[in-house]
């Protein structure tokens, strides 16, 4: 059994050679967004080979990995089937290829390993939730699971609903304003944030038994989502490509529907 340290710093090394590869195959064919498939599955493979060499109560090793390889899994083949779907490459990554110019080449491999060590920062925490936390599986573990399920629900609504819109040709060039996407403009991102606070709950052994410190660490995992999906990778760069291809429509959108939390919308 390897430490918690020692086997981030593995599983990093493999991500860093793995993404090296995976820039340089997305570069050749001319499309980034073979990260996106990349990122859910490297997430999921990595929790589930870190309960596989660390220590800690067996039975929740093997809960968390099964939460989290699920939650890759349906991830990444949900983003693998869209972009097969699609004719090119992915609006947000033409415009960075733009944007970058001749140092896109360059820049997109940067992207590539910020993506591989985002892997680790959420992985890190559950990895310390696998090694220390106290004793049998028993009710928070439950109620934690419970949480994961409904917000992994939750998303995959979100995406089905955003789907069969996308699949019919009457709708294109217009926004999706069905079910959960007309209480928020991005509920899938806002439920794959639910997900995550499920960790700390499973956690709340380590705060009974005193490890107020492991507990608050949980924690990475909702502030780094929170901060990629409104800061970085998700909003900011989805609202832009939305703008630049619907216009008006997209930018009344955004005046009458909450941007991230599910609320009522405005209407005139």
């Amino acid at each position: 059994m390897l430490s918690v340290s020692s086997a981030l710093l593995l599983f990093w090394a493999i991500l860093v050679v793995s993404f090296t590869v995976l820039w340089y195959l997305g570069e050749r064919r001319g499309n980034a967004a073979i990260v996106d498939v990349a990122w859910s599955w490297g997430l999921g493979l990595c929790v589930v080979g870190l309960a596989l060499i660390l220590p800690g109560e067996l039975a929740r090793r093997l809960l968390l990995a099964a939460l989290l390889g699920f939650w890759g899994l349906r991830l990444g083949w949900h983003i693998f089937v869209r972009l097969r779907r699609e004719d090119g490459e992915e609006g947000r990554y033409r415009y960075l290829r733009e944007h970058w110019g001749e140092r896109a080449f360059f820049m997109f491999w940067v992207f590539f390993q910020v993506q591989a060590f985002s892997i680790i920062l959420l992985a890190a925490p559950i990895a310390v939730l696998m090694a220390w936390s106290p004793g049998a599986l028993g009710l928070w573990d439950f109620l934690g699971a419970v949480w994961i399920a409904g917000a992994l629900a939750g998303e995959a609504i979100a995406d089905r609903q955003l789907s069969v819109w996308k699949a019919d040709s009457e709708n294109r060039g217009k926004t999706c304003r069905r079910g959960l996407w007309a209480w928020s403009r991005h509920p899938n991102y806002f439920f794959e944030w639910c997900h995550w606070l499920g960790y700390p709950i499973i956690g709340i052994p380590l705060l009974l038994a005193g490890h107020l410190g492991a507990w608050a660490f949980l924690w990475l995992g909702p502030v780094v989502m929170l901060w990629l999906l409104l800061r970085m990778t998700g909003i900011p760069y989805t609202e832009k490509q939305a703008l630049r291809s619907r216009g008006e429509d997209y930018a009344r959108y955004q005046r009458e529907v909450s941007a991230f939390v599910p609320l009522p919308p405005k209407r005139k």
